[in-house]
């Protein structure tokens, strides 16, 4: 039986300068790419059995909170910092459901909720956006987490040569909330959807966030035999 392993994200909230909620969303995306781009995740690396064996399950992400000393503390254990505009998330390599760090799991993961002062711009030309469910309310800790799925999809839907592209892009994406008039055309036109197991905030089967890509509307395949894309929080 493969043991269920989980995924930790942890965002940096300070008291007094809270990250906007668009760059947390969007850190938390290429947190999780990053950490699959990364040598110690391939095949021979420090990561890799751990990582092979959360994505042949429900690749589960949860997202904790850290301020202070707690974020120090975190930065010790083994892991990726990822800053981008407001927000620093760090992933650290998949552990087991029952088995986190003692300085992971004493961080609180409900009622993460965060804001944007401004509305977001529009995603630029030809990169990637993961497009969140409008009529969908989502914790901002929630929705990171779902943020991070749609970006594995987006992973998995490229090949070695895309990904070696994006990823000197420094893995170039927006997050944004889908037009509602556009959201029955987006998750129903065959793009990477992601459905959530209903753990946490929402009912089981919620399609939550669509992924697109150029090559997400090109590449019927996923390669490396992805699992399915079933996932939860």
């Amino acid at each position: 039986m493969t043991e269920q392993r989980v995924l930790p994200l942890v965002v940096r909230i300070e008291r007094a300068a809270p990250p906007e909620r668009t760059d947390a969303l969007e850190a938390a995306a290429l947190a999780v790419l990053t950490l699959l781009a990364d040598p110690r995740s391939a095949e021979g690396g420090e990561w890799a059995e751990a990582v092979r064996s959360w994505e042949r399950g429900r690749i589960r992400k949860v997202v904790r909170r850290a301020r202070g000393a707690e974020w120090r503390r975190v930065l010790d254990l083994p892991g990726i910092t990822v800053a981008h505009g407001t927000a620093e998330v760090r992933v650290h390599p998949p552990v087991p459901l029952d088995g986190w760090p003692r300085d992971l799991s004493r961080l609180q993961v409900s009622g993460t909720d965060l804001a944007d002062p401004a509305e977001p711009a529009p995603p630029g030309e030809g990169g990637p956006v993961l497009w969140l469910n409008p009529h969908l309310p989502m914790s901002a800790g929630k929705a990171m987490a779902q943020a991070g799925h749609a970006a594995q999809f987006t992973w998995w839907g490229a090949d070695a040569r895309v990904r070696r592209e994006w990823r000197e892009r420094g893995f170039a994406l927006a997050v944004r909330t889908a037009d509602p008039a556009a959201w029955t055309a987006l998750s129903g036109g065959g793009l990477p959807v992601v459905r959530d197991a209903g753990f946490t905030e929402i009912a089981p089967g919620s399609c939550t966030v669509v992924a697109d890509a150029p090559w997400l509307r090109t590449e019927s395949a996923r390669p490396g035999g992805a699992p399915a894309p079933k996932v939860s929080r």
